[in-house]
């Protein structure tokens, strides 16, 4: 019988990878202190500090443009040299016989990549922090593309999960049955449970909504909490949708159902593929790009 295949939505660009070669030395990692205040009369570009990237565990660093780049460098078997840009910062490999010069010039060639994967990566990072949700009484999360202000609310029992909407306005009110005393895990957890059932029932209904139109039986939903994914589809057509994606607008929902349901027709993302999603949500390509512009809380 043939194995399992499995496609995947990444919720993030890949910001990995590598190659390179070419000439120039490279300096030992040397720390980098606060830079004195301002001297009137000083030089400018004296008086400003380098933007500084440094990996944790960094054991060299360089000079690309105007910015200092600490970075991990291991020596490995390979042919190539290679450079990664992860959630750390930038690691390098060699191999074993490359001469340090040559892996100072390939950083130079790829500097211009290399520091802007390191810049798209800070941001991303401070865009992420900044949504960090603080959870107590009064807190708003994203919610269909809206505001959800949660409230808590000791005199009731709600059923279900222990929470339901209100009616407030502006923004709708979710009433989450804790006392005002809770804690930020029991508020955070029972704001998370009510969202979990929220996202099984509207991806249930608009699985329902679009098999048909693509022409596909799937056979088992499941809620994903993966950290890189918004979805995945296997050839046995078991379907798993990150139930975090209830904070994005139902468009933007539709377009994830319709895509690992058009997995179900065609297993890789060819030309065919795209074609078929397009069959059911036409401009797909602009909701896909809200995926990866669109913050969402750090639970």
């Amino acid at each position: 019988m043939l194995p399992l295949l499995r496609y995947t939505l990444d919720l993030f660009e890949n910001t990995a990878s590598a190659i390179a070669h070419v000439p120039r030395p490279v300096t030992e990692l040397v720390a980098v202190g606060p830079r004195p205040a301002f001297v009137p009369g000083e030089d400018l570009p004296k008086a400003i500090a380098p933007v500084r990237f440094a990996h944790p565990k960094a054991n060299r660093e360089t000079h690309i443009d105007d910015a200092v780049v600490a970075y991990l460098f291991t020596r490995a078997k390979r042919r190539t040299i290679g450079f990664v840009v992860g959630a750390e910062g930038l690691s390098v490999r060699a191999p074993r016989w490359t001469p340090l010069y040559e892996v100072e010039a390939a950083l130079q060639e790829k500097g211009r990549w290399i520091l802007r994967k390191l810049h798209e990566t800070r941001e991303r990072f401070e865009k992420v922090s900044s949504a960090r949700i603080v959870w107590a009484d009064g807190v708003v999360i994203p919610y269909l593309g809206g505001d959800l202000r949660i409230a808590l609310d000791p005199t009731h029992g709600f059923s279900g999960n222990g929470a339901q909407l209100g009616d407030t306005a502006p923004a709708q009110t979710l009433l989450v049955g804790l006392p005002k005393t809770a804690s930020a895990e029991q508020i955070r957890d029972a704001v998370r449970a009510w969202l979990m059932q929220q996202a099984k029932t509207l991806f249930l209904s608009r699985m329902e909504h679009y098999a048909p139109l693509l022409n596909v039986r799937w056979t088992r939903l499941r809620l994903s909490n993966a950290g890189t994914r918004w979805g995945s589809a296997s050839a046995d057509g078991s379907i798993r949708l990150n139930w975090r994606l209830i904070h994005f607008r139902q468009p933007v929902i539709d377009y994830v159902v319709a895509h690992e349901l058009s997995h179900l027709r065609v297993m890789d993302h060819s030309r065919s593929f795209w074609d078929t999603v397009a069959t059911v949500v036409p401009d797909y390509a602009d909701l896909r790009s809200l995926l990866k512009a669109d913050a969402v809380p750090k639970w």
